[in-house]
């Protein structure tokens, strides 16, 4: 890989793992709309790497939380915070959908079949107007603090959706959030914090499809790849949360659209 290619790969991982536009859609767009050769699973898992850790050291407050009530959960102690076990057990449930579906998807080499310019196009839209609606039209008022399981597997389930690309894991899931009325910061916040079992959960099973070929040696264009797509999904993260705090997610709404419809353009024109 050149190294134009490694830059370009990490910094489109690292701005749209997070921000409501799907990452996995722009990662099939940049060699099938250039003469670039598909960057290989191995650098696949090297960027989301990067991105998982940008997540855990943004969040690493809610991630202290979160181990605290793990922890708690495993040792059965009632002395512990109910807050903490709630919000522990509300990211296990709202992960469970995507990990058994994602796991059956993978295995039968679907999500394959689903990696075209056309679908990327169809979904960037719906799923978008989609986010538009219910981000204008829904309540806000609550929190994470408020969040029942029930509301945490209707999420869940959101984020299967994902599996197809160009729908947007985070996007999806702050979908559904809003429409359950969490407000905009809480919705992102809590698909951020989603997003650490699940990358973790696919990462180990494309770790395993690695380990299974014996393509398993490290080197400098993955490292690279992986601290690139840190610093740009940190910078994306901290930037889509202070916008959250006053606007709204429109900009990110018009981006899919006029996406989509320049890729079915290509397509059909």
């Amino acid at each position: 890989m050149t190294l134009l290619q490694i830059i370009v790969l990490a910094i489109v991982q690292g701005i749209t793992e997070f921000l409501p536009i799907s990452s996995s859609g722009h990662l099939i767009l940049v060699p099938a709309l250039t003469d670039w050769p598909d960057q290989g699973l191995l650098m696949d898992v090297g960027v989301h790497v990067g991105t998982l850790a940008a997540v855990l050291v943004y969040f690493r407050q809610d991630v202290a939380t979160l181990i605290r009530g793990f922890w708690h959960l495993v040792t059965f102690n009632k002395d512990a915070s109910p807050q903490n076990r709630r919000l522990m057990l509300a990211l296990i449930l709202s992960t469970i959908p995507v990990v058994v579906i994602g796991g059956i998807v993978s295995k039968m080499g679907w999500n394959d079949t689903w990696r075209t310019i056309e679908i990327i196009g169809w979904t960037s839209i719906i799923f978008g107007l989609l986010l538009y609606v219910l981000d204008k039209t829904c309540a806000v008022n609550k929190v994470i603090a408020d969040m029942r399981y029930g509301q945490a597997l209707i999420i869940g389930l959101a984020q299967v959706l994902a599996i197809i690309p160009g729908t947007s894991r985070s996007g999806i899931t702050m979908t559904a959030a809003r429409g359950l009325g969490f407000t905009r910061t809480e919705a992102a916040r809590f698909s951020m914090l989603m997003s650490i079992p699940t990358i973790l959960a696919a990462g180990t099973i494309e770790g395993l499809k690695l380990f299974e070929s014996g393509d398993m040696a490290l080197s400098t264009d993955i490292l690279l790849g992986a601290g690139l797509s840190f610093i740009t999904a940190l910078i994306a993260i901290a930037g889509l949360m202070t916008w959250l705090q006053k606007s709204s997610m429109t900009p990110f709404v018009i981006y899919r659209v006029i996406l989509g419809i320049g890729l079915l353009g290509l397509v059909y024109g």
